[in-house]
């Protein structure tokens, strides 16, 4: 984020991926302020002490970011697509403009989804007489049936198909256009994105699937076990995992990017300028 902001007082151009990770990592910050109050209440053996509003705010803040990271990835990947296979013609759409209007609709969505949230997060009592903040559906029985599909497929089953398709579609047309690059250089570059869409996808299914399908398994399962309690525990502790590792894959594995922060920290004898960012996701425009 510092980095982002220093380029733009420094008026250098502001790039379609500038401003897709920008924001990235802003939801990412967001999503990570609810962790304190959750290990609260993991330690407190469930327990709520700050109140019904912000019990109301940080599920609603959670819920909502975790939606819109997945979301922004989800676009990331779509813009890689048309830089890839469209190059010439995308210049068109892949616009500072068209990004932000795109990334407002997505901010805009992602809080759409979540009104059952802001509608219903509250405060259960508990039989020792403390209270858990905890999403209070008017029928329970049928409603968290629906509602835990409803979030696994939006949050999770949608995006991570899109994200593995439009990935083997990006590799498929590397390997079959002909391209005016050295063999080497091609070789190189297929591997570096093969690398980036392998890390991607790999990351996104293993931090949220165990989560999603526990909350699937819970469904049947009529009294949760010790067992099932400290590995959903451990799920939830993935899923916040995905948003500390979003910064390294999409960003600390760039050369471009450390090239440019090292340029932008005024230290440019060991890397010369970068103006455009388009190689920050993995593959140049």
């Amino acid at each position: 984020i510092y980095t982002i902001i220093k380029k733009k007082k420094l008026r250098c151009k502001q790039t379609v991926p500038d401003i897709f990770i920008f924001n990235l990592s802003i939801v990412d910050l967001l999503f990570l302020l609810g962790m304190p109050f959750l290990i609260h209440q993991l330690l407190g053996n469930g327990s709520w002490y700050f109140g019904a509003p912000l019990c109301t705010i940080i599920t609603a803040l959670d819920t909502h970011s975790q939606i819109t990271s997945t979301n922004i990835l989800t676009v990331m990947t779509l813009d890689r697509y048309l830089a890839t296979v469209y190059p010439l013609r995308s210049t068109y759409v892949r616009t500072p403009c068209v990004a932000t209007l795109v990334i407002s609709l997505v901010w805009l969505l992602s809080f759409l989804t979540i009104i059952p949230v802001w509608m219903y997060a509250g405060l259960m009592p508990l039989e020792d007489g403390t209270v858990r903040c905890a999403l209070l559906l008017p029928n329970p029985e049928t409603d968290v049936y629906w509602f835990t599909i409803y979030q696994f497929m939006l949050a999770f089953a949608i995006p991570l198909i899109i994200i593995c398709v439009v990935y083997f579609k990006i590799l498929q047309h590397m390997a079959t256009t002909v391209v005016p690059l050295p063999q080497r250089s091609l070789r190189a570059r297929t591997k570096k994105v093969t690398r980036m869409a392998v890390a991607i996808c790999s990351a996104f299914f293993i931090c949220w699937a165990p989560f999603y399908i526990l909350q699937l398994v819970h469904l049947g399962i009529g009294t949760p076990s010790v067992a099932f309690f400290y590995a959903y525990n451990f799920a939830i502790s993935l899923g916040y995992t995905s948003s500390c590792l979003n910064p390294f894959l999409y960003i600390a594995l760039s050369e471009t990017f450390k090239r440019q922060y090292v340029f932008l920290h005024g230290n440019p004898t060991h890397g010369k300028r970068v103006t455009s960012s388009e190689q920050l996701l993995g593959t140049s425009q």
